[in-house]
């Protein structure tokens, strides 16, 4: 039976070779016959061959050598998150899962609570920093944003139950909502890039991103991918989810910006051939910050699971680097703890 399973995790890389078709006469430029596609014209993910060795090498890797990590962990602080009347906040809780408490609203993006990131529970990314506020601790969750399918960002587990212990409102990319539906989680709203939506009194967009999407070896690119904007009284937050550095990215900033705060990926770029199409350097994350008009930037997606070939404690002092460099104080560019909360 593990054999069948770890056999169908591999198969997921092959699912490139099950293409979308063609554009659609009429559609938004994105959309395809059976998907969707990223706009870029340099866009030029590895082959499937390359993809496969890797992924061969880190489901064995991470089952069977296992990496640790020695991060800082802080005691969340629970009486200001369950008081909060209105100031905007940020938790990191780890990876991509932030608490976002905006204008009295309590907002969770992305959000992961499993040990592991993947399809079965003995094989694939495992949690090596335990999540910074427990899932029991959480405030009230009014929305959930989800950017992306892929195991890291959307788990299961955890969506079932913010489902039956807070019944939020989940807000998804064009294709998520049947997915969500066949766990009976209804409370869903599926949205394109560029489309908003005015909820409990704060404007949600989602915005795009070059990445992929795909949870099984036949539905590569059948849902879409992004990030979102979360736009309140006074302040803007970007969540960018899970994109490589390109130039479309700037008209996010154009279009909805300035943001007060700006959640940006810095993990999971090693080695470059596999990596580099869909997601960023701690240097590029910089890069994204400048282009979508940010005033304070917190680096997400590392730390958390072990995804990538880098060392899991290099992100946050190659993203230090390079912001004193850029002449980015930490004032601007907040390394957080897991578990800690700040106002933006």
């Amino acid at each position: 039976m593990r054999r069948g399973t770890a056999f169908a995790l591999l198969a997921l890389v092959l699912s490139s070779c099950a293409g979308v078709g063609a554009p659609v006469a009429g559609a938004p430029s994105h959309h395809r016959e059976r998907g969707f596609a990223n706009l870029n014209p340099s866009y030029a993910p590895a082959s499937a061959w390359v993809r496969l060795r890797f992924f061969i090498s880190r489901i064995w890797a991470t089952t069977f050598t296992p990496r640790t990590a020695n991060l800082p962990l802080v005691a969340s602080d629970l009486d200001a998150i369950r008081g909060n009347p209105g100031a905007a906040t940020v938790t990191w809780v780890g990876h991509s899962t932030l608490l976002v408490q905006l204008d009295g609203v309590n907002i969770l993006t992305d959000p992961h609570w499993s040990e592991r990131a993947s399809p079965v529970g003995f094989a694939g990314p495992k949690r090596v920093t335990p999540p910074g506020l427990k899932f029991e601790d959480l405030p009230p969750v009014h929305l959930v944003l989800i950017s992306h399918d892929h195991y890291d960002h959307l788990d299961e587990a955890t969506v079932r139950r913010l489902a039956a212990a807070h019944r939020p409102r989940f807000l998804v990319p064009l294709g998520l909502k049947a997915w969500l539906a066949g766990l009976g989680i209804t409370d869903v709203e599926e949205l394109d890039w560029w489309q908003s939506r005015a909820l409990r009194g704060l404007t949600l967009t989602f915005v795009p991103a070059q990445h992929f999407s795909g949870r099984a070896p036949w539905d590569r690119n059948r849902r879409l991918w992004g990030g979102w904007v979360a736009a309140g009284r006074a302040k803007r937050l970007y969540f960018a989810g899970d994109t490589a550095h390109y130039d479309g990215l700037k008209e996010i900033g154009a279009r909805l910006g300035p943001f007060d705060l700006a959640a940006i990926p810095i993990g999971a770029y090693v080695p470059p051939v596999i990596m580099q199409s869909s997601h960023t350097t701690p240097e590029e994350a910089l890069q994204v910050f400048a282009d979508v008009r940010g005033r304070s930037f917190v680096p997400i997606h590392w730390g958390t699971f072990d995804l990538a070939e880098e060392p899991i404690e290099e992100p946050p002092r190659r993203l230090e680097a390079e912001a004193r460099r850029l002449g980015l104080g930490p004032e601007r560019v907040w390394i957080l703890k897991h578990g800690e909360t700040r106002r933006w």
